[in-house]
């Protein structure tokens, strides 16, 4: 065997026995700082390499002398690096405070800002990745308070909303019980018109429901919009004679869509009905369909004059109704919430905006299949 090789045999001999006693070091100091295992990892690599250098030299009988100044050699190294790695220890012990502190913050509810100074590519990597979970979680907690606020907002016309039927269907109830009342006739068809109000009411409550619940169940099939849209205008046109409303269906192309058609109609009925209670008599509401580069779009425009442009995107939140103005007698501001999640449960989406004169409301839908 030649010298050579019998030299790094000796030098590996005691470098790798010096590396599995550091390895199974650093596994018993897992839990401490990094300071530590730094300073275990300098220690390591120099004390490896002492031990093999002493190896070698003692294989080839070397002096005393010259043993020394190889072993002093290597100590003085050992206390270099030592201290080296204390010192990066501690400097990137320092900026992970910093970045716990930091991180802190927005975990109580404020912004991450990442602390000034150099860092590590890791640590930097880190502080990048924080203040992107940062901005997330501050779009969470604004979509919170404003579900929140819905939900508020819900709960307060609902109440009122049930509570105004409810009282009169009391009162007459009451009248009819105690004999006062001149015409039961007309009484009970009063009442039997607010038990489908209320009935009307609480569909819708359970519809949003399903809908927030994920467990709206459609069942599409094939159908041409030409014949969805004319059922809806046949649904919808007594309630615009009541309120002198014209209906104006013109562009009506026969595109094929794949959609569940019952819900479909819902969503249709939603928005004329919207469309004719917020329009005054002698004017129009005007309902298209037509194919675009995005699929099929499905539109109903009416003459309400217009939504405040702060208001836009609430539109569709639910429980919102807009001004006193703008708000008819019935109805808890949920249809156009569940026109919304109808649409999005197709892959749809939803949009508003005003025109001269009123607002035009857009129901985007994937084109079906040839």
């Amino acid at each position: 065997m030649s010298d050579t090789v019998l030299i790094a045999l000796y030098a590996f001999a005691g470098a790798a026995a010096t590396g599995l006693a550091g390895a199974g070091v650093l596994r018993l100091i897992r839990r401490r700082s990094l300071t530590v295992s730094l300073a275990v990892v300098a220690a390591v690599g120099v004390v490896a390499m002492l031990a093999g250098t002493l190896a070698v030299a003692w294989a080839m009988f070397l002096s005393a002398h010259d043993l020394t100044v190889v072993t002093t050699v290597v100590a003085m190294a050992a206390v270099v690096s030592l201290a080296t790695a204390l010192l990066l220890g501690r400097w990137v012990v320092a900026r992970s405070r910093e970045l716990a502190v930091a991180a802190r913050s927005f975990g109580d509810g404020g912004d991450f800002a990442a602390p000034d100074g150099p860092a590590t590519a890791e640590l930097a990597a880190l502080s990048r990745e924080l203040a992107a979970t940062s901005a997330r979680l501050a779009e969470s907690r604004e979509r919170e308070r404003a579900l929140e606020a819905s939900r508020r907002e819900l709960v307060a016309w609902i109440s009122h909303d049930l509570r105004t039927p409810l009282a009169g269907l009391r009162a007459m109830s009451e009248a009819l019980e105690d004999g006062v009342a001149a015409d039961p006739d007309r009484y009970l068809r009063q009442m039997r018109t607010e038990v489908e109000r209320l009935n009307d009411m609480v569909g819708d409550l359970f519809e949003l429901s399903r809908i927030h619940a994920g467990t709206l169940a459609l069942t599409p099939t094939r159908i041409s919009l030409y014949d969805l849209v004319g059922d809806a205008l046949a649904g919808v046109d007594p309630l615009a004679r009541e309120y002198g409303v014209r209906l104006v269906g013109g562009r009506i192309e026969p595109v094929p869509v794949e959609v569940d058609g019952k819900e479909m109609s819902r969503v249709l009925g939603n928005l004329l009905v919207n469309a004719i209670r917020r329009t005054p008599a002698d004017g129009t509401v005007a309902i298209a369909a037509e194919r675009s580069p995005e699929g099929v779009v499905l539109s109903v425009t009416d003459a309400c004059g217009g939504i405040p442009e702060e208001d836009l995107p609430r539109v569709f939140d639910t429980g919102w109704r807009g001004t006193h103005a703008r708000t008819p007698p019935a109805g808890a501001g949920l249809g156009l919430a569940i026109v919304r999640g109808i649409v999005e449960a197709h892959q749809g989406r939803t949009g508003v905006r005003n025109i001269p004169g009123g607002c035009r409301f857009e129901v985007v839908l994937p084109a079906a299949a040839s």
